[in-house]
């Protein structure tokens, strides 16, 4: 994997204190990226940025709560004073409520819509004109494969990720329409990773198709994907068979989710403690 693509880019990545996006940063921060920790835990984002700055590599931290479009915009405009520009934006930030819909409370349906999938809205305002403007970037779109297929027990989650989703793809049309080819659009689609965010999930009775993924190898696949700026990324790899699946009467569908254990994998959830 080269790192030439990546070395002095100035990378914004959201939800970097923790989990997924704290590895992906350290792992671009290692090509020698320019990493910005934006993290709505301070401490989080802190300790991320003051770990890759003590191993000699360039990153800082930036507070913010991703689903207020004023704080988006005040941080976009201190990065773009002190940086110039951002070349990739990877919109990673995300929360699992994990509750059947009518148990569910109202401001956590909010909550999740809002950091999931709105918060890419102010996200992509703030920082894709200015890619735009210099003919050249990249936006990275964390989804799910919950954003390709209802899952019970997470509606509100499959609700913001079939959002951003469609979010994702209509707004590269846009771009493409504006002949700005070198804008690319990268979507990672990923089943349940062993971060502890979907702690306590079912494993699929054909896991040897569709297993849990392992955190490590999958952000060495997310960050291939976006060095190599991908259009798409579904992990595993039957993930792609998904949108195929949709030609079927949903009773079938709605059959080959249950063999594979879809409609039960939130049974015994957990979540993050």
């Amino acid at each position: 994997m080269s790192s030439n693509t990546i070395k002095e880019k100035v990378i914004f990545i959201t939800g970097a204190g923790s989990g997924l996006g704290r590895d992906v940063a350290k792992a671009l921060a290692g090509m020698g990226g320019r990493i910005i920790v934006a993290d709505i835990n301070k401490k989080a984002a802190m300790q991320c940025a003051e770990t890759l700055n003590k191993a000699g590599l360039a990153a800082e931290a930036a507070v913010l709560d991703v689903s207020d479009r004023r704080s988006v915009k005040k941080c976009a405009t201190a990065i773009i004073k002190k940086y110039g520009r951002v070349d990739i934006l990877i919109n990673n930030a995300g929360i699992v409520v994990g509750k059947s819909f009518l148990d569910s409370k109202d401001e956590e349906n909010i909550s999740t819509m809002e950091i999931n999938a709105v918060s890419n809205f102010w996200t992509v305002k703030a920082f894709l004109p200015g890619m735009i403007e210099r003919g050249t970037g990249q936006v990275v779109t964390i989804s799910s494969a919950a954003g390709l297929i209802g899952v019970p027990g997470l509606a509100d989650y499959c609700a913001s990720k079939f959002a951003v989703y469609g979010f994702h793809e209509t707004v590269r049309k846009e771009v493409k329409k504006k002949g700005k080819r070198d804008i690319r659009f990268t979507i990672i689609c990923p089943y349940y990773i062993n971060t502890g965010m979907f702690e306590g999930v079912k494993k699929s009775p054909l896991s040897f198709l569709l297993p849990l993924l392992d955190q490590k190898r999958t952000v060495k696949k997310m960050v291939k994907a976006i060095v190599k700026r991908k259009r798409r990324l579904y992990m595993p790899p039957i993930v792609y068979v998904l949108p195929l699946l949709r030609f079927l009467p949903e009773a079938f569908f709605d059959f080959i989710a249950e063999l594979f254990g879809v409609h039960n994998s939130m049974d015994t959830f957990k979540g993050r403690k």
